[in-house]
């Protein structure tokens, strides 16, 4: 299993889920799971030892290449934390999703959007080129308001979802601003080739742009003030999805975010 693999898996799953389901019914969940606790072993034993030493690994698919988007794929010792967080706790709230909606008549399309944003997640913190790390960072937005509208038949679980769609799919924009601020500045989306040079970045004239488009993305992401507000009504969404999109992994992305791009932002006075 290549790191690409690693995420590609998750939306093969998730296409498939709501069939499976149809010949597994109360297993399901059990079943489903299996998928996130073979990454988080994949992850651990593969990769663990090595980049605890210092190594990291990079895995590159051909993708728009004369745009210089790829899908590129890095591990090293930030993204695998959060990698692991990510499929460990997708194990379990798979297993528990399948029996808090026990019997509920759509819960092979909630298996469907569940591991879809896991993948999503996935994609975000392994991507490396930027253009791919924004389309993953984008697919968990919309398997978020699939997942918070899930009891669509309630008024307020549509606007709850359509409120936390336009504010992170906004600070996704600004994101996308900021990486194409980065790509037109750098000459490159890779973010591999970005890190071995900081310093080039915060001499980049647009470099006080780049620099609020990423916050915005990370504040809104995150339902950091004054982006909150979606957060508490987000809590129409099941239990599952709360526990799993809204506490463990999806507020989270702003933070890895930050964190990803920490070498260009220390020692900047703003």
């Amino acid at each position: 299993m290549s790191l690409g693999w690693t995420v590609f898996s998750g939306f093969i799953l998730a296409a498939i889920a709501p069939f499976i389901h149809k010949f597994t019914k109360n297993a399901t969940g059990w079943l489903l799971s299996l998928l996130p606790l073979g990454i988080a072993l994949y992850l651990f034993t593969t990769y663990f030892a090595p980049i605890t030493s210092g190594e990291t690994f990079v895995a590159s698919i051909p993708w728009f290449t004369d745009l210089g988007a790829n899908l590129t794929f890095y591990l090293d010792g930030l993204s695998l934390m959060f990698a692991l967080l990510i499929s460990i706790f997708g194990f379990f709230i798979i297993i528990y999703a399948g029996g808090y909606l026990k019997g509920d008549p759509h819960l092979g399309r909630f298996y469907l959007y569940l591991i879809m944003f896991m993948a999503s997640m996935l994609g975000v913190v392994l991507a490396s080129n930027l253009i791919g790390l924004f389309i993953f960072w984008e697919l968990t937005s919309i398997s978020s308001f699939f997942l918070i509208g899930y009891k669509y038949k309630y008024l307020s679980a549509r606007k709850a979802a359509q409120q936390a769609l336009l504010i992170t799919g906004l600070g996704g924009l600004a994101l996308l601003a900021g990486f194409i601020l980065i790509g037109l500045g750098t000459g490159t989306f890779e973010l591999t080739e970005i890190l071995q040079n900081p310093e080039a970045l915060k001499t980049l004239p647009a470099f006080p742009a780049i620099l609020i488009f990423l916050i915005l993305g990370a504040f809104t992401k995150s339902a950091q003030w004054p982006f909150h507000v979606w957060l508490p009504n987000a809590m129409e969404a099941p239990t599952p999805v709360s526990a799993y999109l809204h506490s463990a992994t999806m507020v989270k992305a702003g933070i890895y975010l930050l964190a990803r791009f920490s070498p260009f932002m220390e020692g900047v006075a703003a």
